[in-house]
């Protein structure tokens, strides 16, 4: 079954840019194709336009035409469109209806009237494929991140949709819950029938399943169309300047370049770029890393400045452990990344440690106040959080006002708060949405904006979970570049990621959850060279895995960061030195 996009243009409700703009393209059975392009330009308002989502459930003009199947999208409806398109979306909960995962997958054909006996035919099927089958009676809520996106791949697939479309389906898994979701998907793929849409950021793990790219620019308008290395490998470097996600391979070979080393062609993956490296004769020694201290930062012994100390906490959610006597330091101008699997209790640490969950009396301590006594406005004021999903903090109805809440509270005059509100909304990249409602905003837009809202204030903490989700490469350098410069000023920053290349590249901290413990915490560099991420069910960054498995060049084992990898070399915006090629401050170990 082929859909066409004829000249697709889209404006949502009170927004003046039509985001995709004059999208024009053939989807063919059998094909992967992935749809990138930069925050806002319109990849998801495209993917919700394919089963039919947009026009008739979310408010918007759209002009041109999806053809599905022979049929226009705005001439049927949304449930027969249903039988033609399946779609799942980045959360998962979000489409979690029944008690068991089999009635989960069954509920799409039932509520399709197909019959009973097809039915479980086809439940059974797709339950198999990813991987589900044997955990048919279990509750959705007691699977796995990466298991519940499985879930949502089996319901899709018991449509029996010709056409699969998933929207950023990995944005909420932790690294081995992505590399199930791909496995599953390379199941899905393998008899080569349906058609897949998979918007993306994640190269890495996306790109040897993927056939056939499409580029969107910053307006929206479609630049390029062609087969994955054609598009991904061959243009990288424009590609760079429009400000997408590469892989980290690619990256890392666009870098040596600048260094006189030539990888043709360019490696998509980790083990094309081993081979690659392999296969030169020599190569440059590695850029050592930097051993500064970032301000304020010590080595967390007896009086030490701590921006953070937690002392024996343990938090229980219906009457089971989430934490289990946690004893974690973090000093004052660190970054410090909490990382591990789905489950380990990251986002319940950050949130005790940003005061979202009050924890028992005295066993938090963030910039000097305990958040179990601590009042709510003096809170405020030196501690600062960002939720995961972005939606949860947005209270006023503009982007201005929504960043001027917090200094109105604070009783700042209103010319400091416009000088303030205007200069985040340029280094935000919101300036243009600043009289949008907060709720009209693309999905990295709400992200950039929920960070701003803690970043106005002046905060001596920020906790942020998952605050590049949703980004594209310009925009999360700049996020990330601020937030480097803020820690370079004395600021702490506590972050949630699955992002273990953006660990390796911007913390100088690491603290690694399993199974609600602290397993491991210290310095980056320490953390990420032992065995703490292969004991608590983590691969690797992309890049380590690529230097690990070299065999030709020994020298080249602890490289980790892209700032480890000689010549630079990444042209127009990526050459404005962001966070990637700047050296990153190694502090002193901290204990636990």
């Amino acid at each position: 079954m082929s859909v066409e996009l004829r000249d697709v243009r889209i404006r949502h409700e009170d927004r003046d840019a039509w985001t995709p703009d004059g999208v024009t393209a053939t989807l063919h059975p059998g094909e992967v194709v992935l749809v990138l392009g930069p925050s806002g330009c319109g990849k998801s308002t495209l993917a919700l336009a394919l089963d039919g989502l947009v026009p008739h459930a979310v408010p918007a003009e759209m002009t041109g035409e999806v053809v599905v199947d022979g049929v226009p999208t705005t001439g049927t409806t949304v449930p027969r469109l249903a039988a033609h398109v399946a779609m799942v979306f980045q959360d998962p909960d979000a489409q979690v209806v029944t008690g068991t995962v089999l009635d989960e997958v069954c509920f799409g054909p039932e509520n399709l009237q197909v019959p009973a006996e097809e039915v479980l035919a086809r439940a059974e099927q797709a339950l198999r494929t990813v991987g589900l089958w044997e955990r048919r009676a279990d509750a959705p809520d007691v699977l796995s991140g990466g298991g519940r996106q499985r879930l949502a791949v089996a319901c899709a697939l018991a449509l029996g949709s010709p056409v699969l479309v998933l929207d950023e389906p990995t944005a909420n898994l932790d690294p081995v819950g992505v590399e199930e979701l791909y496995a599953a998907l390379r199941a899905v793929v393998a008899d080569g029938t349906r058609t897949v849409v998979l918007v993306e950021h994640d190269l890495d793990a996306a790109v040897d399943l993927v056939d056939r790219v499409l580029v969107l620019d910053a307006s929206g308008r479609l630049v390029m169309d062609g087969p994955t290395r054609a598009v991904l490998a061959d243009r990288a470097a424009e590609l760079v300047a429009l400000g997408v996600w590469l892989p980290v391979a690619t990256l890392a070979a666009l870098r040596l370049r600048g260094a006189g080393v030539d990888l043709a062609p360019l490696p998509l993956t980790p083990a094309a770029l081993t081979r690659a490296l392999d296969a030169c004769p020599t190569l440059p020694d590695p850029v050592p890393a930097s051993t500064a201290v970032p301000a304020g930062a010590t080595d967390g012994g007896a009086g030490s400045d701590l921006a953070v100390q937690v002392r024996g906490l343990t938090v229980r959610r219906g009457g089971s452990a989430v934490l289990h006597d946690v004893d974690l330091d973090v000093p004052t101008g660190a970054l410090a990344a909490l990382v591990g699997v789905n489950g380990a209790g990251k986002t319940t640490l950050a949130q005790a440690i940003g005061g979202v969950v009050r924890p028992p009396r005295g066993t938090v301590r963030t910039a000097g106040l305990d958040p179990a006594t601590t009042r709510a406005r003096v809170w405020v004021r030196h501690v600062g959080f960002v939720f995961q999903n972005p939606e949860h903090q947005l209270v006023r109805a503009s982007v201005h006002d929504e960043l001027a809440h917090g200094l109105r509270l604070q009783g700042v005059d209103a010319p400091e708060v416009g000088r303030r509100v205007d200069e985040l909304l340029d280094r935000l990249g919101l300036a243009a949405a600043r009289d949008v409602h907060p709720f009209l905003l693309s999905g990295g837009q709400k992200r950039r904006l929920s960070v701003g809202t803690a970043l106005v204030t002046g905060a001596r903490v920020l906790v942020l979970d998952e605050p590049t989700f949703g980004q594209d490469r310009a925009r999360a350098a700049e996020l990330l570049d601020l937030l480097d410069d803020l820690v370079a000023q004395g600021t702490t920053v506590v972050v949630v990621t699955h992002d273990l290349q953006l660990v390796a590249d911007h913390a100088t901290h690491v603290a690694v959850l399993h199974e609600g413990r602290v397993s491991a915490a210290g310095t980056a560099t320490d953390v990420l060279a032992g065995s703490a991420l292969d004991e608590a069910g983590l691969l690797a960054p992309p890049l380590a895995r690529a230097t690990r498995a070299l065999t030709r060049h020994p020298s080249w084992h602890a490289v980790t960061r892209l700032a480890d990898v000689p010549g630079g070399g990444l042209p127009d915006r990526a050459a404005a030195a962001p966070p990637w090629t700047r050296p990153v401050r190694e502090p002193a170990p901290v204990a636990r």
